[in-house]
């Protein structure tokens, strides 16, 4: 299957339309916090940082920037990004769906934008396909086995040690605040356009998963779905590092207690992983297989021969 071309300008004018969105309300958050490695440190969980008021952006939001741009890229260049804009449509859904009951008329109205920009994603994704054509015509291609299954690997222990981080939360904090977690309840504070942090963690997990699963069978939206998680994967290691970093944690590492440990260490294991996953899923495919001879319906018939005998 492959994308019309108005359907791939579509794609791509929506992407961009999201894009915009996310960099006005980064460029906002630059004017309140009044320099880049001030908002990189606050992306990154200091909250300490001295403001001009109230902060919008997340590390969430540079990362479905940088995803926006990918895919706008992909749409005008390829003729098979209907996966990369069916990922990012869902992806956005998934993330900005808690926006509809956030605080703040301004963060109500950009959840309703961009919720309507990914919807547009997704359903362009599904109605600009079409068969190829041409019998030469490319096909997509699946990843490589061997990188497709490492990948694979590494998302899925991902996804088992963000599920297994959010269960032990679940048991430890009282049970009002692990449903603020994923709902953005009284006692969530988080900057507007974030989403709650349980159900941030519920989305990566299962986006985490999807892209595993679909690594190991080594589908043909792998790469997209992969590339996405792995973009996700490695911010989050980056920011859980900067913190610890930040708050000199990673330097007493021997001092703490285990669950903090496995705070500090997870992170590093989140950047090394996502920057494998991404090496790994960004080299060519799997070579498409050679295309067979034409069915004997549609051969000609032998031509006859010079000259015609008799009842020929």
């Amino acid at each position: 299957m492959t994308v019309t071309r108005p359907a791939r300008l579509t794609g791509a004018a929506l992407c961009a339309a999201l894009a915009l969105i996310a960099a006005v309300w980064i460029l906002q958050d630059l004017a309140v916090l009044g320099s880049p490695a001030d908002l990189a440190w606050y992306w990154a969980g200091d909250h300490r940082l001295p403001t001009r008021g109230r902060s919008t952006t997340s590390l969430l939001d540079p990362v479905l920037l940088a995803a926006y741009a990918a895919t706008a890229v992909a749409a005008l260049r390829s003729r098979h990004a209907a996966s990369a804009l069916a990922a990012t449509g869902t992806a956005t859904l998934a993330l900005r769906l808690p926006g509809l009951w956030a605080a703040g008329n301004g963060a109500l109205v950009t959840a309703l934008l961009e919720l309507a920009l990914a919807a547009g994603l997704v359903l362009t994704a599904a109605v600009g396909r079409r068969p190829a054509d041409a019998p030469h015509e490319p096909r997509p291609t699946p990843p490589r086995t061997g990188p497709a299954v490492a990948a694979g690997i590494l998302l899925a222990a991902a996804t088992l040690l963000l599920t297994l981080g959010e269960l032990y939360r679940a048991g430890e904090l009282p049970l009002e605040v692990t449903v603020d977690r994923f709902t953005g309840g009284r006692s969530v504070v988080a900057p507007a356009l974030a989403p709650p942090p349980g159900w941030l963690s519920a989305i990566a997990a299962g986006l985490y998963g999807t892209a595993a699963v679909s690594c190991l069978v080594r589908a043909r939206h792998a790469r997209a779905f992969g590339l996405l998680a792995a973009v996700l994967l490695t911010a989050g290691g980056l920011g859980g590092i900067a913190r610890a970093v930040r708050y000199e944690t990673l330097v007493h590492l021997g001092d703490l207690t285990t669950p903090a440990t496995a705070d500090v260490l997870t992170p590093v294991f989140e950047l090394l992983a996502g920057l494998a996953v991404l090496v790994l899923l960004a080299g060519r495919g799997a070579p498409a297989a050679a295309p067979g001879p034409h069915p004997a319906a549609g051969a000609r018939p032998p031509a006859p021969p010079h000259p015609t005998p008799p009842g020929w």
